[in-house]
């Protein structure tokens, strides 16, 4: 079972990686599932098998990336614990980032990572004790449009912040956010 369990993980990353390399390539609105499976040298009746379709091989990577971040939050003290990892790993990753979550990207994969944002953020205010509710649920979507905004600017144009100062810059900002979203209850 455990070699089963290593093939199908072996598989996954292939195509994950496949699908990596092809949106840097040729952004995600030029993809195909046949372009996947022959990048990664896999059948498509191979990746049916494991995926449903695009979306769902990208969502699976989104899936990786809000359990990291889900941890780190968790992990971290003070608020907003996952923003720093994040900014690092769009550092490391800045080709990959500008290409899926950017201007350049597509509608689906835009919103994708935005939800994954809204997500961790509303998780986060839920953590610091702001009740579920509509101060709670437009505060997240506000606090993550701005994440998300700051997060491709910096990319694009650092302005000589790295990515703890970004990250300084961020909580710094949203902290009045939040005092005001509190203050409505």
């Amino acid at each position: 079972m455990a070699d089963v369990d290593r093939r199908v993980r072996k598989t996954q990353k292939h195509l994950r990686d496949a699908l990596v390399e092809l949106v840097l390539e040729r952004g995600w609105d030029q993809l195909s599932v046949t372009d996947v499976c022959d990048r990664a040298d896999v059948g498509r009746s191979t990746f049916y098998v494991h995926f449903a379709d695009l979306e769902d091989l990208l969502v699976s990577g989104f899936d990786d990336l809000h359990e990291a971040l889900s941890a780190a939050r968790v992990k971290a003290s003070g608020s907003f614990g996952f923003v720093g990892p994040l900014f690092e790993h769009a550092k490391e990753n800045s080709r990959l980032m500008q290409a899926v979550a950017g201007r350049k990207s597509g509608q689906t994969v835009q919103r994708l990572f935005r939800d994954l944002t809204v997500r961790l953020v509303e998780a986060e205010l839920g953590a610091s004790g702001l009740p579920a509710g509509p101060a709670r649920h437009h505060t997240a979507r506000y606090v993550a449009g701005a994440l998300v905004e700051l997060l491709l600017s910096w990319l694009e144009t650092p302005r000589g912040l790295d990515a703890e100062g970004v990250t300084t810059v961020f909580k710094q900002l949203s902290k009045g956010v939040v005092s005001v979203a509190r203050s409505q209850l």
